[in-house]
């Protein structure tokens, strides 16, 4: 008895073995993308923040090289006073609760896009959460 092959189911099974493993393959790779340009969008963050206060600490620099800054903080640090002149300290009253500052927001699953949401069920981290 002779079989009957058919080219075109051979044809397709080889197709969707290579599709499968050409997508499997990219699985990784896009994770990798994906954690890097959030370390980049974290270290970008970090130097905006780093170069805002370096900004600031330079124009406290600028400040402190005139008398008027000095002499401005020697009366506001340290109670400093001209001679003739009268010092006034001015105290809270007891009981005043102190300010405190509201906690930075953290990401939620609703600020992940889709493709996040479905990499971290592939790569099991949603079981860690």
């Amino acid at each position: 008895m002779k079989m009957l092959r058919r080219p075109g189911a051979t044809i397709a099974a080889v197709l969707i073995l290579l599709m499968g493993a050409a997508f499997l393959t990219q699985v990784v790779p896009y994770g990798q993308i994906v954690d890097s340009r959030r370390q980049v969008s974290a270290a970008q963050a970090q130097l905006a923040a780093l170069e805002v206060e370096n900004a600031a600490l330079e124009a406290d620099i600028a400040a402190l090289q005139t008398d008027a800054e000095v002499e401005k903080l020697a009366r506001e640090k340290l109670g400093y006073v001209r001679p003739g002149e009268t010092a006034y300290v001015v105290l809270d009253p007891p009981g005043t609760p102190e300010e405190t500052e509201p906690a930075a927001p953290t990401e939620t699953l609703e600020d992940r896009t889709w493709v996040d949401k479905v990499w971290e069920f592939l790569s099991g981290a949603d079981q860690g959460s």
